[in-house]
């Protein structure tokens, strides 16, 4: 079980690195986007990440969030993260409370009762990233990208994806079935500890390859 006080972001970051358990044929995905990541930065001055969801409410978010931290960790300045949906409905206040526990800081840019515009940032950090629930191809999500879609729908129920120059399925569990339960917080937080996890492994690897 995972205490419900508030975290360090990097304490949390680091903490879901150790305490991550992840399968073979998982860790081969992971090392996999991690070596296309590294393989396009051979030849391009940046690379784009854009995490998909259906709703980019939830695991999208998250994976955006966390890739913003990693990025920073591990000093990767060339590498950017953004996140899309297949529709647009609104970055869910589970997940941004979520993120708040782990010391991520929200500043409301432009409020809608729909779909707030935040600013995202983090103790330390001079940069930000809006965050805003948005269809994959909105004109905030620079190109070109990789795509990686974090639905736990099989790959081939995912949107064809044009633009993408390459594309990989991430799936995690939808922390939406513990809405309005007792688990509610406890089930955001294993996502989101999940998803620091693996990134940490994914951006780690980039960190080495890129040595």
């Amino acid at each position: 079980m995972i205490k419900t006080t508030n975290f360090e972001t990097k304490v949390f970051f680091e903490d879901s690195k150790k305490d991550l358990i992840v399968s073979e044929e998982r860790k081969d995905l992971l090392y996999s986007i991690a070596d296309k990541i590294a393989e396009e930065l051979e030849d391009r001055d940046k690379i784009n990440l854009n995490f998909i969801c259906t709703h980019n409410s939830r695991r999208s978010q998250m994976a955006q969030v966390w890739s913003f931290f990693a990025i920073e960790y591990f000093k990767l300045n060339n590498i950017f993260a953004y996140s899309g949906g297949t529709e647009t409905t609104a970055f869910h206040r589970n997940t941004v409370k979520c993120l708040q526990k782990t010391s991520f800081d929200f500043s409301v840019e432009d409020f809608s009762h729909q779909n707030p515009l935040y600013l995202i940032s983090f103790k330390g950090s001079k940069k930000s990233i809006k965050g805003f629930s948005k269809t994959y191809d909105n004109q905030n999500n620079d190109y070109p990208y990789l795509a990686i879609t974090t639905c736990d729908d099989a790959d081939e129920n995912c949107p064809f994806i044009p633009d993408a120059i390459h594309r990989f399925h991430l799936p995690y569990t939808d922390p939406k079935i513990a809405d309005n339960t007792d688990i509610q917080n406890e089930k955001y937080l294993e996502t989101s500890k999940k998803i620091a996890g693996e990134l940490f492994l994914v951006f780690e690897e980039v960190k080495r390859l890129l040595s």
